[in-house]
């Protein structure tokens, strides 16, 4: 009898045991959510002093909606919030990301990843200063070239003197684990590193990935295969910021040596329909004309089976 009683009591604690097992991964399905909280160049659409026809018109009808590259990610079940990027359009990005969110009573999130030194990837972090957020001891996650560019250099030293903001160092390949089931792995990757050097994310949830690598020089100056990573994740953000060279032809392009979406394009021709859609060209230039969603060029990259970016997206993890 008192084995029939302990099978019994064993039988019933699998039970619950799986049972809270089968919650937990019912719980987990869809609490993780990468938001695209905008898509454009550092200097932002429309671009300043620009008098060409891709920003008159968005000059004329005061038309400011659109937010320089930027990545929102909500864990729903831990309720966090993480940032990448802190650009120019930080105040606004945050906004928009605590309304998606729902349960932040705050705009501040739980931590920010930065890519690199230029403008449209850190200089939002003014904003956590006492002049504004006035915040406390903010996770904010950074290679150590970047780290020590925001420590020895002003106004971003203060925010480190006064614990506005808290750095955390990153290692090229090393996983930040910044939940149970989120994870984040810094690539390093080739850029203009005048100040810092310059990484690409790997973002892990519980159930897909993504790869977002807004900024980098052309693909084959990268000693990691673009297309190998591609083929470990489910989405990938890559640099698209422009089309082809004719739409700059101002200044030496091999000065801003960005792969031209017809580069990529050429290069991921061999790939299957459902690698190529894995792909979301982000981080437009002003000049690029996939900005525009009816244009001819963005019909000719998602005629090819790729995506492009767009503010608004989500997808989940």
């Amino acid at each position: 009898m008192r084995l029939i009683t302990l099978f019994a009591a064993l039988v019933f604690a699998y039970g619950v045991s799986a049972q809270k097992d089968a919650m937990g991964t019912q719980q987990d399905r869809g609490s993780v959510s990468l938001h695209v909280l905008g898509t454009v160049q550092d200097a932002g659409s429309p671009h300043i002093a620009c008098t060409k026809m891709c920003c008159a018109a968005l000059f004329a009808e005061g038309d400011m909606t659109r937010k320089v590259v930027s990545l929102g990610v909500v864990d729903a079940r831990y309720q966090k919030t993480f940032l990448f990027e802190a650009t120019p359009d930080l105040a606004a990005q945050l906004r928009a990301l605590r309304d998606l969110a729902r349960f932040k009573p705050t705009d501040i999130p739980n931590g920010v990843f930065l890519t690199h030194a230029h403008i449209g990837h850190y200089t939002g972090l003014m904003y956590f200063g006492k002049e504004a957020a006035n915040t406390h001891a903010l996770p904010v996650f950074a290679m150590p070239q970047m780290i020590a560019f925001l420590k020895d250099n002003g106004p971003w030293g203060q925010l480190v003197d006064n614990k506005n903001i808290a750095l955390k160092a990153l290692s090229n390949g090393e996983p930040a684990h910044l939940t149970e089931h989120l994870q984040v792995i810094p690539l390093t990757v080739p850029h203009r590193d005048e100040y810092s050097e310059t990484v690409g994310y790997k973002i892990i949830g519980p159930n897909k990935s993504a790869l977002f690598i807004p900024d980098i020089d052309k693909w084959e100056k990268w000693k990691t295969p673009i297309i190998a990573e591609i083929g470990k994740v489910d989405y990938a953000f890559l640099d698209a910021t422009f089309f082809d060279g004719e739409e700059i032809n101002n200044r030496d392009i091999s000065e801003i040596p960005h792969p031209f979406v017809i580069e990529s394009m050429a290069l991921f021709k061999t790939l299957s329909a459902r690698e190529k859609e894995k792909i979301h060209f982000i981080h437009f230039n002003h000049t690029n004309p996939i900005l525009n969603p009816e244009s001819m060029q963005t019909k000719q990259v998602e005629e090819a089976g790729y995506k492009v970016a767009r503010q608004g997206m989500v997808f989940q993890l």
